[in-house]
């Protein structure tokens, strides 16, 4: 009676180990859809500040943190030309402040409004040419200036203007 209760159970834990040894899960931190074989390249223009306030920092921060992610994220080599396959361009298109919020009859929280005007041009094929918008809104304290604000916002303004760029120009969302 032991031996069969013993064959039981070393069948019960062969079976759980093949069953756990062969079941896989393929994960990849790089959440881009797949980039056709025929686009190499690409060029991120100078994202311009066209906003009525102007942030000075933003624009080159955000051209180097976008073009840094491309390369860090896909395979596309970056170049300067006019023959990039994948042709990145933009600019700031809003960048103002609003009131959110009021205590006792004065501002408490204020809204920091950043809009992004996205084109996209795929060299190879223009019918994945495109024009998007990209818009963030960051509350911060109404006691602080807006200098004060920006410095506070600043690394979350690029981070998520990024992600956004990326995000629309390389994943099926």
């Amino acid at each position: 009676m032991k031996f069969f209760s013993g064959i039981k159970l070393l069948t019960a834990c062969y079976l759980l180990l093949t069953t756990f040894n062969y079941a896989t899960c393929k994960y990849s931190t790089k959440d881009t859809s797949p980039i056709p074989p025929d686009v190499k390249t690409f060029r991120v223009s100078y994202l311009e500040n066209k906003a009525r306030y102007v942030n000075p920092q933003l624009s080159p921060t955000l051209t180097e943190k976008l073009k840094q992610k491309i390369i860090g994220q896909t395979r596309l080599r970056q170049i300067n030309g006019d023959e990039a396959h994948y042709d990145i361009s933009g600019y700031f298109s809003d960048y103002s402040v609003t009131t959110t919020g009021i205590t006792n009859q004065n501002a408490s929280t204020n809204r920091l409004n950043v809009s992004f005007h996205l084109i996209f041009k795929n060299t190879l094929d223009q019918k994945k040419d495109f024009e998007a918008d990209i818009t963030n809104n960051y509350d911060f304290n109404a006691q602080l200036t807006l200098q004060q604000a920006e410095v506070q916002l600043a690394n979350d303004i690029i981070k998520n203007l990024v992600d956004g760029i990326f995000n629309k120009i390389f994943s099926n969302w």
